[in-house]
């Protein structure tokens, strides 16, 4: 089994940011904000979020926000939720939380709507990840009491399917990145004891394929930001043990660019920072040595969630 390639990791990372014309820069445009929380949060699992300038990332950050008090996924673009969680994340990195007017902020991550779902932005698109990111928010922000939880809880519940999985709205087929969405919002309410913990369990073990890599759905290759969706699920529900760690770790290695650094979605594919961060972030989660651990239901630094609800 090889070694993580942290100091090429990082230097991958930085390079994303300083190049602005490149295809994967330009196609990236409308979802920098993500593309930040990606990067930064990998710099600081890996122990090295000093490398960058944070008045320069801090600033950026608050020139996406509008006046309805969300962030757009760059300058000048619309708001929505998906990027106003990782501009908090983001902020929380760098211990700038103060920046934020969580009332103001509470307006867009807030929409809940009469059935407890959420909708992304004014527009009205509903998904049980804008549950997870409005509860993920919103309790970041201490603001939890905003909202309707026992609503929000009923809806994410009706989203349950037989086989023990959460789709993006009742009926709709589980999917691994939907699950670590409801499972992480009902860890962060307190309701997990509404999970069929060993149904739900047996569907994400079953997600391992012979590399050690995990997919989304039956039949579908393994991709290394199941590393995450899936592991961190296992982890919420106590069933982690019900896959191989070892075989997951040899992985999500075998899919580094050993030379230029960057994570691929398998391996001798191409790197991008979003397989970057989830690799690393799956590392950290399977207690990789030199790495610091992420908390499965914020997918922050356990150090950074301590900071935000034990700073005095």
């Amino acid at each position: 089994m090889g070694e993580l390639a942290t100091d090429k990791h990082v230097k991958y990372i930085l390079s994303v940011e300083k190049r602005k014309d490149d295809f994967e820069s330009v196609v990236m445009e409308h979802l920098r904000m993500n593309g930040a929380y990606w990067g930064l949060t990998a710099l600081d699992l890996m122990g090295k979020l000093d490398a960058v300038d944070v008045d320069e990332v801090v600033s950026w950050v608050m020139s996406c926000q509008h006046d309805s008090g969300g962030f757009g996924g760059n300058v000048g673009h619309d708001p929505h939720i998906l990027y106003t969680l990782s501009a908090v994340q983001v902020l929380a990195l760098f211990d700038k939380m103060d920046l934020i007017d969580s009332d103001k902020v509470t307006n867009i991550v807030g929409l809940q709507n009469e059935d407890g779902s959420f909708s992304g932005d004014m527009w009205g698109e509903v998904d049980t990840r804008f549950s997870y990111i409005a509860i993920c928010c919103l309790s970041i922000l201490h603001r939890l009491d905003r909202i309707s939880v026992e609503k929000a809880v009923k809806y994410i519940i009706s989203c349950k399917n037989m086989d023990g999985g959460f789709g993006c709205t009742p009926g709709g087929e589980s999917h691994s990145g939907q699950i670590f969405c409801c499972v992480g919002a009902l860890a962060l309410t307190g309701s997990l004891d509404l999970v069929d913990k060993d149904l739900l369990g047996w569907w994400l073990c079953e997600r391992q394929v012979k590399s050690g890599g995990l997919n989304g759905r039956p039949e579908k290759l393994p991709d290394v930001c199941y590393s995450w969706w899936v592991l961190s699920s296992l982890i919420m529900i106590d069933r982690v043990h019900w896959i191989s760690k070892e075989k997951l770790t040899k992985f999500i290695l075998d899919c580094q660019d050993k030379e230029k650094g960057g994570i691929s979605d398998r391996p001798d594919d191409a790197v991008d920072v979003f397989h970057t961060y989830f690799g690393v972030a799956g590392l950290s989660l399977l207690e990789y040595p030199g790495l610091k651990p992420i908390d499965p239901a914020y997918a922050l630094p356990v150090d950074v969630v301590n900071r935000i609800f034990f700073k005095k």
